[in-house]
């Protein structure tokens, strides 16, 4: 019997409790009687005993399941107990944007085919003996047999997505901090709900966005009528700059599969102190947008601003939940050709995660990466810590002056610090 039933009986008030062998010893119960009473002893003990280890194997199994629902170890392309880290790696030498001397100032995926290279793949001369398909079509046989090859062999831990990254069209935030300069807008005007012309708390798009989504919703029509596949899954962020971007960006196109996208909490921009990064309600977004489906504990209130007190993420804190993010899609969704609707900010932590260089978007760009993904063995490092949100630098009212890589000036000395430095601020969301 276990020390926990032991204690359990030993402290037990009721009459079995109270049955010990030397309380047996000294009862005035006739012997015919103690060989009964010795087997229901042993009855209840042995019940008690059951209690205890079902609702311990329970909850182990519910703890387990809920293990094994997270950890990257149960993953969508292999069921593997023993393996918990995923390692991703961003495949080079298929896109212009993986290559260092493509200037991401300057770089339009829409005269550039999206970035896919015009080269020939190891499948060709099975797939396209003649000559007849189109770059697309012969990158995608490629892509497909990486993953047949990995399914063949049981012990490859491998899978292969191709993620389509879009950042949302202008919002009026960006709009605001073009007017305003950077300085300004990151010390004082981020920090309010709008100004007496536009509303840039959870902003919306303005007419250049919606032009912007334009360009993009006939560039990707002509690209799917080239052969570059629909997308299988689509992923938002909860704001709204990019739950419009995917509606007018894919909407009102023709897809085989449904265009039914996935609100995601953590593909949002870094939680800065700005309005523009804090989400709107549940109910709100889903009146906003009421074809987007939300994922699985999506919350009703934005649980991860704070922004009232000050307080902003971190760039390591981005990155980390990042990672989260992209495990949890990695570990769920089987499918291949995945489209993310994000932010600048956002999508440059993921291209972090991915092991892809830097490269910035502008408002509307997209950025295609063919994505490794490995299942390996938990490594164990050194603990690191972090900040995960940090005070940051404002103004009480409009700063004083406003000088590009210098900062702003405050007005008052009533302020978080005396002079807001520069931050990456909305103008990278």
């Amino acid at each position: 019997m276990s020390r926990k039933v032991t204690t359990i009986l030993k402290s037990s008030r009721s009459p079995v409790g109270a049955l010990t062998s030397s309380s047996l010893a000294r009862s005035p119960v006739p012997r015919r009687n103690q060989a009964s009473l010795s087997i229901w002893i042993c009855i209840v003990t042995c019940i008690l005993i059951f209690i205890f280890i079902s609702s311990t194997v329970k909850m182990k199994a519910s703890m387990l399941s809920v293990a094994l629902a997270l950890a990257p170890g149960a993953m969508a392309w292999k069921e593997v107990s023993d393996c918990d880290e995923i390692k991703y790696t961003s495949v080079p030498g298929f896109f212009l944007q993986d290559d260092a001397n493509t200037d991401p100032n300057t770089f339009d995926y829409a005269n550039f085919n999206f970035g896919l290279l015009n080269r020939t793949y190891p499948t060709d001369a099975k797939f396209d003996p003649r000559h007849k398909k189109t770059q697309w079509q012969r990158f995608a046989n490629y892509v497909e047999s990486l993953n047949d090859d990995c399914k063949k062999n049981k012990k490859d831990q491998t899978t292969y997505k191709v993620l389509f990254m879009g950042r949302h069209g202008e919002g009026w935030h960006n709009a605001a901090e073009t007017f305003y300069g950077t300085p300004a807008w990151n010390c004082y005007w981020a920090e309010q709900n709008g100004n007496s012309t536009a509303t840039w708390a959870d902003a919306e798009l303005t007419n250049n966005g919606i032009a912007q989504t334009t360009k993009a919703n006939a560039y990707f029509k002509s690209r799917f009528a080239d052969g570059l596949p629909y997308f299988e899954s689509y992923y938002s962020s909860p704001l709204r700059r990019c739950l419009q971007t995917a509606q007018l960006t894919f909407g009102s196109l023709k897809l085989p599969h449904p265009f039914k996208p996935t609100i995601k909490e953590l593909f949002r921009e870094s939680i800065s102190i700005h309005t523009c990064d804090r989400r709107s309600t549940k109910t709100q977004i889903h009146a906003f947008a009421p074809n987007f489906q939300f994922e699985a504990g999506f919350t009703e209130d934005d649980e991860l601003w704070e922004g009232a007190q000050d307080k902003g993420e971190t760039s390591a804190h981005q990155v980390a939940r990042s990672k989260i993010v992209i495990d949890d899609v990695f570990s769920h969704d089987d499918n291949t050709w995945l489209s993310i609707t994000s932010h600048s900010g956002e999508i440059g932590a993921i291209l972090t995660v991915l092991n892809h260089r830097s490269f910035s978007l502008s408002t509307g760009q997209i950025i295609p990466v063919l994505v490794k993904a490995e299942l390996v063995e938990p490594t164990v490092e050194p603990t690191s810590t972090y900040a995960s949100f940090t005070s940051e630098p404002t103004c009480k009212s409009p700063p004083i002056t406003s000088i590009s890589g210098q900062g702003c000036v405050c007005a008052t000395a009533t302020t978080t610090f005396a002079t807001a430095t520069i931050t990456s601020g909305c103008k990278a969301h």
